[in-house]
């Protein structure tokens, strides 16, 4: 699909909208606390849509919208997305600092809020003089303008969809922040039908009949096309979850209630549920035909063990906020562990050097992706929308190579590549090489510098359950790397630690070791 198979005048709305003529009594959603049909959705989103217009919401203006996963959030979602606004998707674990940046830099006028986040951000919301009025759901509060039951009550459930160009802005959302500062990235309407065609459909295989679980949240691209906009472009159920994903065993509690057949989660994810003990036996998991993995590269250890133990497939591939999502992917029929996989049908990629002349066969460089779905700018970052968006071209800030047979794998970001006595190595290949050793659960591997000031690996990991920190079992996993991949790629020290640092999505903040490591001196 491209962007010239829809109406020029087009609204996302209709990714729910299209299941009301066959669909409209099939459960769309499954929560906690409540299940909703096709046509229970579509109520609810016309309610929020004139609620909105009555708050003066209009076209093209950011309406926030922080809660946990619920039926409310999708409501919310859509109700904005039909009367042409933008919903800016915030994170539910940042900072107050974070919410004020977000909320500020976008200029919303209109919060959607849950409750149990206004200790947070009600100390924050002075400072925001866009910000006209705040709507609570799930409680009440002082610093509420509304309340979301209320606000709704007595709305028509009837609403046209305001008249957005195919190339209206839709959603913003804030990169995660694996490097820092985060960047505000718009997507148009055309942008998730389009990844839902090209990759749900012609990649994953999504069917009707399918029923979806993901552990990363609404807020997160990621998680807001596998678990919401994807199922319903073909009808299929959604099922949400308003827990922690580092919850594990209500995780799989949730698999085990509510029976999906696609999950979606990220490398973390899948290596805390191995470490369940009887991870089959207490949880029935039978239901599910595909896992997909996303976020960080799945190392082929974890791939094997899981399809040992659960007879699964892991589907691993790359995508990123920029793109909305997956643009290199394995599928069911052509799976290569520890890969990517390879590009999906309606993007192209290529890997460069930095001077942007193409790598040779096998040579890693620079990841650049080009296709309909990419965005087109950062919010108010100039300069680094300058570095990343190049022409019809974005780089992805990712290392990568390709072999012999078209497979693509992560080398790591960019920022994360070490060079060692003049020669580059991949964090992530000697983090793979760790995994593989019974002792390791997790670890990242980063630069570090020795008595003569040379950049050498560091890793820090994080044990499996029967293991103890001590420095025979460091030198143990030294020797490992230097017997599985060259030697001088191998960490020159092992640091041991009881959790990594983690943005919200699972991916290991390797920036925050390398200051512990500048700090300490190694």
């Amino acid at each position: 699909m491209k962007a010239d198979d829809l109406p020029l005048y087009y609204n996302a709305v209709e990714i729910l909208e299209r299941n009301l003529e066959s669909r409209s009594d099939k459960v769309a959603l499954y929560t906690d606390t409540r299940t909703l049909t096709f046509r229970e959705v579509s109520d609810e989103v016309n309610r929020v849509g004139n609620a909105l217009k009555k708050l003066d919401v209009r076209m093209g203006e950011c309406v926030g919208l922080g809660a946990p996963d619920s039926a409310e959030w999708v409501t919310c979602f859509f109700g904005v997305m039909k009367i042409g606004a933008v919903t800016v998707c915030m994170n539910t674990l940042l900072k107050p600092d974070d919410f004020r940046f977000m909320l500020a830099d976008s200029r919303v006028r209109v919060l959607l809020v849950h409750a149990d986040l206004l200790d947070s951000i009600g100390t924050i919301l002075p400072q925001l003089p866009d910000l006209k009025d705040v709507v609570v759901i799930g409680g009440s509060n002082n610093s509420a303008n509304y309340e979301y039951d209320e606000w709704i009550k007595g709305e028509s459930t009837n609403l046209n969809s305001a008249r957005t160009h195919r190339e209206d802005f839709g959603t913003l959302n804030y990169s995660s922040g694996t490097t820092g500062k985060p960047k505000g990235i718009f997507h148009a309407h055309k942008d998730y039908v389009i990844t839902a065609e090209l990759w749900a459909l012609g990649v994953l295989g999504l069917r009707t009949e399918d029923r979806t679980f993901s552990n990363a949240k609404l807020f997160f691209v990621y998680g807001l096309g596998g678990n919401l906009l994807f199922p319903w472009q073909v009808g299929a159920g959604a099922i949400l979850f308003s827990g922690s994903a580092r919850d594990t065993d209500r995780v799989l509690g949730v698999i085990d209630r509510f029976k999906p057949t696609i999950v979606f989660n990220v490398p973390t994810g899948y290596a805390a549920a191995l470490a369940v003990p009887d991870l089959t036996e207490k949880y029935d998991i039978s239901s599910v035909r595909l896992c997909v993995s996303a976020g960080e590269s799945l190392p082929a250890a974890i791939w094997h063990q899981w399809k040992e133990k659960t007879g699964i497939t892991i589907l691993d591939g790359i995508g990123s906020t920029e793109n909305f999502h997956i643009f290199i992917s394995n599928s069911p029929d052509d799976v290569c562990p520890g890969s990517s996989g390879k590009p999906v049908p309606g993007y192209e990629v290529k890997i460069v050097d930095d001077t942007g002349v193409a790598v040779t066969g096998g040579e890693i460089g620079n990841l650049m992706v080009k296709g309909e779905t990419a965005a087109v700018w950062y919010l108010h970052q100039y300069h680094r929308t300058r570095l990343t968006f190049q022409g019809e071209w974005l780089h992805t800030g990712d290392k990568y190579y390709e072999d012999g047979d078209g497979y693509f794998w992560h080398a790591g970001r960019a920022d994360d590549m070490l060079k060692v006595g003049g020669i580059w190595v991949s964090p992530v290949e000697v983090e793979n090489t760790l995994v593989a050793h019974p002792a390791v659960a997790e670890c990242a591997v980063v630069g570090a510098r020795d008595k003569s000031n040379l950049v050498k690996p560091k890793a820090w990991v994080v044990l499996a359950e029967e293991f103890e920190p001590s420095e025979d079992l460091a030198q143990e996993l030294i020797s490992h790397c230097t017997e599985e991949i060259a030697a001088f790629k191998r960490p020159r020290w092992v640091a041991f630690t009881e959790d990594l640092p983690k943005t919200a999505t699972g991916k290991i903040q390797r920036f925050k070791l390398r200051q512990v490591s500048e700090d300490i001196g190694q």
